[in-house]
């Protein structure tokens, strides 16, 4: 008979029952202030999810128990090697493998914050159980294959995604396993001291007493382990704090979180203490709202509502000073969503003449960026090329239509470029930072794997094809919930409000935006990426141009090419045939050279083993060969250790500026003369060292001009040796 009670009696741990259903009657929303809220539909969750179904029909005791679980639990004993399968390291990684998997294949990947921080939390977890069962080296990821096996008919998408989610498991996995070792020996000391250590020191950790049924020990106490170390395995070996929990709860150890806590903000306020912020951050100002205009017109007058200068608010900027200016109206637009803001200038009108005086000339206010003060306020950034600026002035606020026309180009390609990433690589590809200015655009997407050269001229190809469309590109504000129904991409992550704006052109592209955008695709001319790589784990960059900026960069590259064969003599078309016949060239007189060479120092070692001096029945010679690289050197080597027999030969060359050396040492000679020794002997007077087994040893040098003097002292060292 087994033993336990039912739920909700003191036996309630045995195994006499088993819980299917666990009822939850849901009935209130409590909101942020702890009130709560009746549900328009009460409702009973009963618990009952795939998984019980399953065991109470295949007459298990446990979830784990069931096919499903038992196929994936039987392939982490065959990648980690264990035998047990009742180990419950085991049911972790086949459950979390499950959870990674569904995971990128939704498009998540593993990152620091958001969805890819729990992503990167459970990866971790499961690799540390794995090393726990003794796996040293990336195993998790050839479980992606048994779970498709097992789930991919009902689940489609996960048996596509497949390649893709193992690679950014193996990713993770090896970026992990790099650390984790050194990682979990820390972690094992400290907890080993901590139980060892009758009054360990607070650095070290402390003893609490708590009841005795918790914790460990005669005295019912429980170790803690330190912020500040646990900080350590986060930051230098990026054990998520749940994860050293996890390995200390086992150990019957409890972790100084708040400990942790602070030493996290004590970082953060370092970062943020090091960090360089625009102009803009830390301006007070309590007024009038600025009104954006910049979507219709590129000039209009506006009311100067504030001025700063070196962060602190003033009544006027004079000539030559530079500030801050803030408008009741403006068409400038300010950085946000990844686009640069506007520059242009600021004009000022010539002032009336007062009653006992004559009027001033007007100026201007030179703007070089634009920042938003508070999410309504813009702050236009520059200096006063000409005149003074007052509170209260009325100015024509002109932006650069040159640049803005190059930034709306770069911005509305990006629209373009996004889809066709999702369209060529998988509609995994998210946005994960963007920058549009007037020289380019710079998209950051998840993608675990650097895009092929097809891949590139493909997302190229789709995107001027949509150029030479010409559609209308179109902005309407629309309901949040409307733009989402319409077909709108929102960025996950990115706060909303009730109101969007969405950018739509045609079938290529319809997401929401706030930025400033041409009026046809085809006003963005040509595009063409010049960049790709890699920014961080699982995420990509490309560097993009249009208009100008794309036709300069080829005609620029089209006359390179040109230079290259004219230079090749022969024609552009021929290019790639002539340079492979060039390259056969450079190996075949590359390989004529070196033996050449060892033909070269072959000749002066027949000549050099004339040279050897005799001391106490040690053929010693110290000589310096011209033109001799290193495998010359070594060639000439052992031929002169093979005529003098037993003998002690440094050799040097100088190539460059710098000093070769090798010395050799024949058997019979080692038990007295180190070739390891006599080299270094030679080199620390050249500016260098080096070293190397007894019979053989090299070493360099920096400094030439000492080198005579140093082959000149090899006689008088060897022979205190003999």
């Amino acid at each position: 008979m087994l033993w336990g009670g039912p739920p909700g009696s003191p036996e309630a741990d045995g195994d006499r029952y088993i819980e299917i259903w666990n009822l939850v009657f849901m009935q209130f929303n409590r909101d942020e202030h702890g009130a709560l809220h009746p549900l328009p539909k009460p409702s009973v969750d009963t618990g009952m999810g795939l998984e019980r179904i399953a065991a109470v029909l295949q007459h298990v005791h446990s979830n784990y128990e069931i096919d499903l679980f038992q196929n994936l639990v039987c392939a982490a004993a065959r990648e980690t090697g264990t035998s047990d399968l009742t180990n419950n390291s085991l049911k972790v990684i086949a459950d979390h493998i499950r959870a990674c998997s569904f995971l990128i294949a939704d498009g998540v990947i593993p990152g620091n914050e958001g969805r890819g921080y729990v992503l990167r939390r459970i990866i971790r977890r499961a690799i540390r159980h794995g090393y726990k069962l003794g796996c040293r080296a990336a195993f998790f990821h050839k479980l992606v294959a048994d779970l498709a096996r097992e789930m991919g008919a009902a689940y489609p998408e996960l048996a596509e995604a497949q390649a893709r989610v193992t690679e950014a498991l193996k990713t993770e996995e090896e970026r992990f396993f790099e650390t984790i070792e050194h990682g979990m020996a820390i972690l094992d000391s400290e907890l080993k001291a901590l139980w060892a250590a009758p009054h360990p020191a607070l650095s070290r950790g402390e003893r609490v007493p708590l009841p005795s049924h918790h914790g460990r020990g005669a005295e019912g106490e429980r170790a803690i382990l330190s912020g500040d170390l646990a900080f350590k395995l986060h930051d230098t070996y990026g054990f998520p704090l749940d994860l050293t929990q996890d390995v200390c709860r086992e150990h019957g150890v409890v972790v100084d979180e708040a400990g942790f806590n602070a030493a996290m903000e004590k970082q953060r306020e370092q970062a943020r203490a090091a960090g360089k912020f625009k102009a803009a951050a830390g301006l007070e100002y309590d007024g009038v709202k600025t009104r954006f205009h910049g979507y219709e017109k590129l000039a209009m007058p506006g009311k100067v509502v504030a001025l700063y200068k070196d962060g602190s608010a003033v009544n006027e900027l004079r000539d030559g000073e530079a500030g801050v200016v803030a408008l009741d109206n403006t068409p400038f637009y300010a950085e946000s969503g990844g686009q640069a803001g506007d520059a242009g200038e600021l004009q000022i009108p010539p002032r009336p003449p007062l009653a006992k005086g004559g009027g001033e000339a007007g100026g201007f206010f030179a703007v070089a960026d634009t920042q938003k003060i508070q999410p309504d306020v813009f702050g236009h950034h520059g200096f006063m090329r000409s005149g003074s600026l007052r509170l209260g002035d009325t100015v024509n606020a002109a932006v650069d239509t040159g640049a803005r026309t190059r930034t709306m180009r770069n911005h509305s390609v990006t629209h373009l470029m996004h889809r066709a990433l999702r369209e060529v690589l998988g509609n995994h590809v998210q946005q994960k930072g963007s920058l549009v200015d007037r020289e380019k655009t710079r998209f950051d997407f998840s993608h675990n794997a650097p895009m092929t050269d097809a891949q590139i001229r493909e997302v190229e190809n789709r995107v001027n094809r949509a150029i030479l469309a010409n559609v209308p590109v179109s902005a309407r504000v629309m309901g949040f919930d409307d733009a989402v129904k319409s077909g709108a991409m929102a960025l996950f992550g990115e706060k909303y409000g009730d109101e969007v704006r969405v950018i739509g052109m045609d079938i290529f592209s319809t997401e929401l935006c706030g930025g400033t955008h041409v009026g046809r695709t085809g006003d963005i001319g040509l595009f063409k990426i010049v960049m790709e790589g890699g920014v961080a784990a699982g995420i990509r960059r490309v560097e993009a141009i249009t208009g100008e900026g794309a036709v300069s960069w080829v005609q620029q590259l089209d006359a390179r090419v040109q230079e290259a064969a004219a230079a090749l003599k022969a024609q552009p078309h021929e290019l790639t045939r002539r340079i492979a016949q060039v390259q056969d060239q450079v190996k075949a007189l590359e390989k004529e050279l070196a033996a050449l060479k060892s033909k070269l120092a072959s000749s002066q070692g027949d000549d050099l083993a004339n040279r050897a001096t005799d001391i106490e029945g040690v053929k010693v010679l110290a000589a310096r060969l011209e033109g001799a690289d290193n495998k010359a050197l070594r060639e000439t080597l052992d031929k002169l250790k093979g005529k003098l027999k037993t003998a002690a030969i440094v050799l040097a060359a100088v190539s460059d500026g710098k000093v070769s050396l090798i010395a050799g040492v024949t058997r019979d000679a080692t038990a007295k003369v180190k070739a390891g020794e006599l080299v270094n002997f030679v080199a620390q007077q050249v500016g260098g060292k080096g070293g190397g087994r007894p019979d053989m040893a090299q070493a360099g040098g920096t400094d030439p001009a000492g080198l005579e003097a140093a082959l000149s002292s090899v006689p008088d060292w060897i022979r205190g040796k003999l």
